[in-house]
């Protein structure tokens, strides 16, 4: 289908029952919740668009903005009849905005949605992030923006940014080279990282706002999740008008999507746990 402004937003399909949308994070695809997609299929019809920049849809714009995100779920929510959507990091904030806007979503899931009082951090690792991919320095910018979201492993610290860069780069040429023409790679998906970096810049210290969301919400996180997001799941409770919260013990930032080369700790198991929730909450 196409978005307000005429883009196209595809998406993949499974399951039967009532519609749900999953809307994947940051560096991810459509494809990225494939195992959550069939833990949900046996109870829902669920529905797994590419956000824009990715696979089975078009383009960012140069206007590209938190509505345009919204605009593009609302193409799918009303292609698929869905009043159910769920969201991880970035898309956990595009969820909750859109719940914000949309009166035809009355049930919502996010986890460790990309939320924050500060902006400034965030705006000064993007800029430097666009620099270096304006240069084509795809791995130093990806270097960045694992740093300016917190996502960097404990020795990576204590390594030289160069030196990671080298190993970045060699990693993302070995996958090129095995990659066919229409997988999506990490040096095609490192771009539109700029588009998760300025949505929380422009959500930024919002959080009154979201006191404005009918839906109901199931609110989770992770207790080994990204530090600098649980005080706005915090703040995000004592303004949710129905919010449910479930904090999971062991799980990480990355414990919705599918075991990857970017997300090696993630788990059948820890997606299991999550869609049990989701299930529950979407019944």
């Amino acid at each position: 289908m196409t978005s307000r402004d005429g883009t196209r937003i595809g998406y993949w399909k499974t399951g039967s029952g009532p519609a749900v949308v999953l809307l994947h994070g940051s560096m991810e695809s459509a494809r990225s919740h494939t195992l959550l997609a069939r833990a949900l299929a046996g109870d829902f019809t669920v529905y797994l668009p590419d956000r824009r920049g990715r696979g089975l849809s078009g383009p960012h714009r140069p206007d590209h903005s938190v509505q345009t995100e919204i605009e593009d779920l609302e193409a799918v929510l009303r292609d698929a009849g869905a009043t159910r959507a769920f969201g991880v990091s970035a898309s956990g904030a595009i969820v909750l905005a859109a719940a914000r806007a949309l009166p035809m979503l009355s049930k919502v899931a996010v986890y460790e949605p990309a939320l924050v009082a500060d902006p400034a951090p965030h705006a000064a690792w993007l800029a430097r992030f666009d620099r270096e991919v304006a240069e084509g320095n795809i791995a130093a910018a990806m270097i960045t923006s694992m740093y300016g979201l917190e996502l960097a492993p404990v020795a990576f610290k204590v390594m030289p940014r160069r030196l990671l860069a080298a190993i970045t780069e060699k990693l993302l040429k070995k996958e090129d080279r095995a990659a066919g023409p229409d997988d999506i790679t990490l040096r095609k998906l490192a771009p539109t990282v700029h588009y998760e970096g300025a949505l929380i810049v422009e959500l930024a210290g919002r959080f009154e706002e979201f006191r404005d969301v009918a839906a109901e919400v199931l609110l989770m996180g992770g207790s080994k999740g990204l530090p600098f997001l649980a005080p706005g799941r915090d703040a995000l409770a004592e303004v949710l008008a129905s919010c449910r919260r479930v904090e999971f013990d062991g799980l990480d930032h990355g414990s919705s999507s599918d075991p990857s080369e970017i997300n090696s700790t993630g788990s059948a198991e820890a997606v299991g746990r999550i869609a049990a929730e989701v299930r529950a909450a979407f019944r």
